[in-house]
């Protein structure tokens, strides 16, 4: 199987590190896009076979599986050249499917697949059990550092002043697609634990700075007739970048392994 990474970021590098390595049983490095020609060059030089650096299109017509790795902001560049293709979408960038539901008839028409990884959040296969019955509430609080948070069009915009802080404070609160609107780069766990439940304007959600924290920080609380349960994570950063969570590329591998896998463990 032909993975594309489209993006090489810290995710998408990571992952098509570990294609290369041949990490990934049943799968291989088709190709990848990067926008930045000097930094895909770089790039491929710490790879042991040389792939190349294709347009969107290109890459959804070269790879059964195409990862986006991408800012959200150009989600639509890769997402729309994979479904038209019929191929699998690996999306990262999960908060621009809230608003999307003509990706996913996209993908019905055309045979394509949309995955979401379950990235930076654990418990995502409660969360879809839980929701055969009926789920009562479902809230999720993310805590970050205040530096974290300083270039959020959000904080800019609204001039919130996060330098020195004594004590936490809640920035926004709301439901999973309101603060999806103000923070679409920090609710990609959001988005995903709502679309495994009950959607995301039933999903309660808070984004809290706190100066108390080195790391991102994820709570979510479910009620459901079946079950009560609460989780929570801390995620450790990636060395490419303090700002994506070392277990959000490595649930993407994962994935991959999973697909052709004798035993599967997990809904």
């Amino acid at each position: 199987m032909k993975v594309g990474i489209a993006g090489i970021g810290a995710v998408g590098s990571t992952v098509a590190k570990a294609l290369d390595r041949g990490d990934i049983e049943g799968c291989r490095l088709g190709a990848f896009s990067a926008r930045n020609a000097d930094r895909a060059e770089k790039f491929v030089r710490h790879l042991t076979v040389r792939v190349p650096n294709l347009s969107p299109h290109e890459l959804a017509s070269e790879c059964d599986v195409v990862l986006e790795a991408l800012p959200p902001q150009i989600f639509e560049l890769v997402a729309l050249p994979v479904l038209n293709a019929g191929k699998t979408l690996i999306a990262m960038s999960a908060s621009q499917l809230l608003t999307r539901n003509d990706l996913a008839d996209l993908a019905r028409s055309s045979g394509a697949r949309i995955v979401i990884p379950s990235g930076a959040m654990l418990g995502l296969d409660a969360i879809k059990a839980v929701a055969v019955g009926k789920i009562h509430e479902v809230r999720i609080v993310t805590r970050k550092p205040p530096a974290s948070l300083l270039a959020a069009p959000y904080i800019v915009r609204n001039g919130v002043n996060l330098e020195n802080l004594r004590d936490a404070v809640c920035i926004l609160q709301g439901t999973v697609s309101e603060v999806a609107r103000e923070f679409p780069a920090n609710v990609n766990v959001a988005a995903a634990v709502s679309l495994a439940g009950v959607g995301p304007d039933r999903t309660k959600m808070e984004i809290w700075a706190d100066p108390g924290l080195q790391v991102n920080t994820h709570t979510v609380s479910v009620r459901s007739d079946s079950s009560d349960f609460s989780m929570s994570i801390q995620n450790r950063p990636s060395d490419e970048n303090p700002a994506t969570g070392r277990i959000t590329s490595q649930s993407v591998i994962a994935y991959l392994r999973q697909l052709n896998a004798v035993l599967r463990i997990g809904t």
